[in-house]
């Protein structure tokens, strides 16, 4: 299957950085000791596979990398993956952890496959995976309404403290199942039409471009899968750029579960953005329960006047907690992206 993509879609952002003094921040108080401990261990002397489609590396396939780690493995493995397209669904299972896919940032290689519903191109199951300079695409058609089943997931990350760096997710509806676990997104472009980021995970989206496809009479960007107020997660999005063709057809959430909470902060907001804001998916039971909130963003979508009465304008106090990495604990497991 030939799939091509340009890479002028795909782009590297220099926005203002996250402020030092919020970097660092005490652990959560779920985090253990071990865990450091356990993450530091890994980090020493990664073992490098090379994948390589036109031949030369150590497989020719991702799937055949990812199948040589042993189970249980306690030490980083970097799949080195040459530039080329990889027609293949690459799952990696929850028990080979300390995984990364790394690509040329010139040249990034293209992971693609066409399955729908319950079928994303990328699975990821297992702790402590990161991709570094990928695209990984659903080329599965766009939905028409009338087939069942068309959801068409590019990624599905369902393990905890992973980190996708200079990535590109391309489909249409649910393009990235952010399903659970901690997680961080930076310098990342997304693109879809429909929930294309969903999941009930607790993630940061940093200084990243979250694109919304034409040609739909509305779009919704997120779908946070929260139960109630209880549950610790969220989708949290700092100095990202929302595009698109408009005028005002993309929500930036709904409610799809009764309590999701996702936030935007100093970012850019186009004119795709929908006056309102936000959607109550018709539910206005979830008016009080809902937490959809908005700080310091500019832009034609960013104007307040008419937005859903349940959105909340954040104060400084209000945003703080959400614009850190300590939102993901990440000060202590999050690395720079690997070199090879």
């Amino acid at each position: 299957m030939a799939f091509k993509i340009s890479l002028q879609r795909q782009r590297t952002h220099s926005r203002r950085r996250l402020p030092t003094e919020q970097l660092v921040r005490p652990p959560g108080r779920h985090f253990r000791p071990t865990d450091i401990r356990r993450a530091a261990a890994a980090e020493v002397k990664a073992t490098v596979i090379k994948v390589s489609a036109s031949g030369g590396g150590d497989f020719k396939t991702i799937s055949d990398a990812v199948k040589s780690i042993p189970a249980g493995n306690k030490k980083r493995v970097v799949i080195s993956i040459a530039p080329g397209n990889y027609t293949e669904k690459v799952r990696v299972d929850r028990n080979k952890p300390f995984i990364t896919f790394h690509g040329d940032p010139q040249n990034p290689p293209v992971l693609v496959y066409d399955g729908t519903v319950d079928s994303a191109t990328l699975i990821v199951e297992s702790d402590f995976f990161s991709a570094v300079n990928l695209k990984i695409v659903n080329s599965a058609p766009r939905p028409d309404g009338v087939r069942k089943g068309a959801q068409a997931a590019a990624l599905r990350i369902s393990g905890n403290r992973a980190s996708f760096y200079n990535c590109g997710f391309y489909g249409y509806q649910d393009t990235v199942c952010d399903d659970k676990g901690k997680h961080f997104f930076k310098d990342c472009y997304i693109e879809g039409t429909v929930d294309f980021i969903f999941g009930s995970g607790k993630s940061l989206y940093l200084n990243s471009e979250i694109h919304v496809i034409p040609g739909d009479k509305m779009a919704m960007i997120t779908a946070h899968a929260r139960s109630n107020n209880e549950e610790d997660t969220g989708y949290v999005f700092v100095h990202c750029k929302v595009t698109g063709q408009g005028p005002g057809i993309a929500y930036l959430g709904r409610s799809w579960f009764p309590s999701p909470r996702v936030v935007f902060a100093f970012s850019e907001l186009g004119d795709a953005v929908h006056p309102e804001g936000w959607s109550d998916n018709k539910q206005p039971s979830t008016d009080s329960t809902v937490y959809f909130g908005e700080y310091n963003n500019k832009g034609p979508g960013a104007n307040w006047e008419k937005r859903a009465k349940f959105a909340k304008k954040l104060s400084a106090a209000d945003v703080e907690p959400f614009i850190s990495l300590a939102f993901v604990e990440g000060s202590k497991w999050l690395l720079p992206p690997a070199k090879v």
